[in-house]
């Protein structure tokens, strides 16, 4: 018996706009510079993570990604600082979390076998 626990932030309407995939997306921009080869790399269409980062930037009220343009010139796409820190921080957080769940989970599967 394990714990799987998904972490998600939500707006004001509640509406999600960061979790893992956001994360990863973020992540492979910063990789390899492009929102293109980021969504390619997750199989996702490029409509749809482009909804998710504009989604992520408009809840944040805060720029995460430094667009240029695309085409020929090929410029591509960077992360602000606040998108630097954005990954780290969820990053941590993330680990935070789910190392309290484990914890918290260790003491609940212990307890629960003393019933049998």
């Amino acid at each position: 018996m394990n714990v799987k626990i998904k972490i998600y932030f939500t707006g004001d309407d509640n509406k999600q706009f960061m979790g893992i995939g956001v994360y990863w997306l973020l992540v492979g921009i910063k990789k390899y510079g492009s929102i293109r080869k980021a969504a390619e790399g997750m199989r996702l269409s490029y409509v749809k993570a482009l909804s998710m980062l504009n989604n992520l930037e408009k809840t944040l009220k805060s720029k995460i990604l430094n667009r240029k343009r695309g085409g020929d010139s090929r410029e591509g796409t960077t992360l602000t600082l606040a998108g630097e820190k954005l990954i780290l921080m969820y990053d941590e957080y993330q680990d935070k979390v789910k190392s309290f769940a484990e914890f918290e989970f260790a003491a609940f599967r212990k307890e629960f076998e003393l019933l049998d």
